[in-house]
């Protein structure tokens, strides 16, 4: 199995001995107040929405090849990512993992419930902002197996070819709310057709007073619950890739291969009428 997240121990005995970039995925004014020793901060990591279109991906690449350049990562770099914690983030520690393996950096990890369980195991916070680094990032190795787009989704509606997993929010697949920043943030409300249900906070649970991802057995366990054929490609999609990416983490941990994100997800999807949505509780 793929071991990305990390334990705040791990982690402190990666600062003392290794060379690493620590990245904090929360606003910057969160950074400012208090942050880990040397960490750098890349809110856009959770922010940036991007379209599945060739020049949506494309601009997604520059961006991100850019920002993670500007702080010293390069497509070797090993990078650890965190946010406060695994389950009030809505997954950013996790789509920075996940965006930086899709430009090839195969050298990431997340710690593993975030800031709240790096002070709850006694290691101490700064405000000290350190002074920037820069590097080269080669993305020419994308990792294009990692990202499927509107259209791949379109061709694979009633195919029975590949399980499309929804893992939003209860209000966001039956319908009654388009997105977590508002019920009507979005055009549309409702799913996409054909996919399966399983709410990202049922890949966590609570550990104290933090969150933590489910052991292996326990995440093959919420999917043997919904019925999900592991044989067949899994799709996940949210409304813009940040709790899939934690859902991508879950299953990856758990062991599971052949997953990829439909990273423009319902914020794209519902942006455009054409495409088919449902609404309600499924038939079936």
């Amino acid at each position: 199995m793929t071991q990305i997240l990390i334990e705040p121990v791990e982690l402190k005995e990666m600062m003392l001995n290794q060379d690493i970039v620590i990245v904090d995925t929360r606003s910057p004014e969160e950074y400012k107040e208090c942050h880990i020793e040397g960490a750098v901060n890349i809110h856009d990591i959770f922010t940036f929405l991007a379209s599945s279109t060739p020049e949506g991906i494309a601009e997604m690449r520059t961006f991100f090849a850019s920002s993670f350049e500007k702080v010293g990562i390069s497509e070797t770099t090993q990078t650890i990512f965190y946010e406060g914690g695994m389950g009030t983030g809505y997954g950013q520690s996790c789509r920075g993992h996940f965006i930086l393996s899709y430009l090839g950096n195969e050298n990431s990890y997340i710690l593993h419930g975030g800031l709240k369980a790096w002070t709850n195991a006694g290691f101490a916070m700064t405000d000290t902002i350190p002074a920037p680094k820069k590097s080269t990032f080669n993305a020419s190795n994308t990792n294009i197996a990692m990202v499927v787009g509107k259209e791949d989704v379109l061709a694979e509606i009633g195919k029975d070819r590949v399980t499309l997993l929804d893992v939003r929010d209860v209000d966001e697949w039956i319908g009654k709310s388009s997105s977590p920043y508002g019920t009507d943030f979005a055009p549309r409300k409702g799913r996409i057709p054909g996919a399966k249900w399983l709410e990202w906070y049922r890949m966590m649970k609570p550990d104290g007073d933090i969150s933590r991802i489910k052991d292996a057995d326990e995440i093959r366990a919420e999917v043997q619950n919904i019925g999900m054929d592991t044989d067949k490609p899994i799709w996940l999609y949210c409304f813009k890739g940040a709790r899939t990416s934690n859902s991508y983490v879950a299953l990856k941990q758990a062991g599971f291969k052949n997953i990829a994100t439909y990273f423009g997800s319902w914020n794209e999807w519902a942006n455009d009428p054409d495409l088919p949505i449902e609404t309600g509780f499924p038939s079936n």
